[in-house]
């Protein structure tokens, strides 16, 4: 994270994944899928649904591919991942062949503040907020750099129930959520939320164990991890080969 330089980040007693990795990797194939309506006068994509985890998939429940993407709020290759690929992955899901399920993977505080923030008003606006927060990135990374790092560690050494509150008031995060329809009082419980901080790190934890992955953007495609792919031009070919 070129952009946090000299910014002592608390890990949160996670192993961090890089952010970006290689572009080489599996080849999936599949026979081609065929398109689902969606209930009419909805779309696919306007259909989100809350897992039993606390996550949201957007489209078809019964889609025949599904994609997961595990992603960081201050990794810059989920950024351009976001602003390349949001439309395209929309399209697809709106086929009903595919459905699409972002797993925040947070890294650091500034990481678990936007993704209490970006969960806070439920699965209705959540895919929004998060493409919004992620074109954010700069201008949060701008204020981080200007905080220094005698103040960002004087707001970790916050209380936990305070502490995201505080980091995200002085990036400006609040009031970016609070023009976006979260009241101040809304995100503020969220922020505070500290065992929802806690499940955050622990999907963190479960699913570098159990897929292995090493740096961000990561891929699932029904369930297994494709290798080596971090942006749309690679991942592309992999859902065309998986039958979308």
């Amino acid at each position: 994270m070129k952009a946090l330089h000299g910014i002592a980040l608390i890990a949160l007693s996670l192993t961090l994944a890089a952010c970006g990795k290689g572009e080489e990797g599996a080849k999936p194939s599949g026979e081609p899928i065929a398109a689902v309506a969606a209930p009419a006068g909805t779309t696919w994509a306007e259909t989100v649904n809350e897992t039993p985890d606390g996550t949201f998939v957007m489209g078809n429940p019964n889609a025949k591919l599904k994609l997961v993407e595990f992603a960081s709020f201050t990794c810059s290759h989920c950024r351009d991942f976001s602003a390349e690929a949001s439309e395209e992955i929309r399209n697809m899901v709106n086929s009903g062949k595919m459905s699409y399920e972002l797993r925040t993977f947070v890294r650091d505080p500034i990481d678990v503040s936007t993704a209490l923030l970006a969960g806070c008003g439920g699965k209705d606006v959540f895919y929004p907020l998060a493409e919004q927060f992620f074109a954010n990135q700069n201008a949060m990374f701008e204020k981080t750099q200007a905080m220094g790092d005698g103040a960002y560690q004087q707001l970790m050494s916050a209380p936990p129930a305070q502490r995201f509150g505080r980091l995200a008031q002085a990036l400006g995060l609040v009031d970016f959520a609070k023009q976006r329809g979260i009241s101040e009082d809304q995100a503020k419980q969220c922020l505070a939320d500290t065992a929802h901080a806690e499940k955050l790190a622990k999907g963190v934890q479960a699913a570098s164990a159990q897929y292995k992955i090493e740096g961000t953007p990561s891929f699932l495609i029904n369930g297994v991890l494709v290798d080596n792919v971090a942006n749309w031009a690679s991942l592309q070919p992999k859902l065309k080969e998986a039958g979308i």
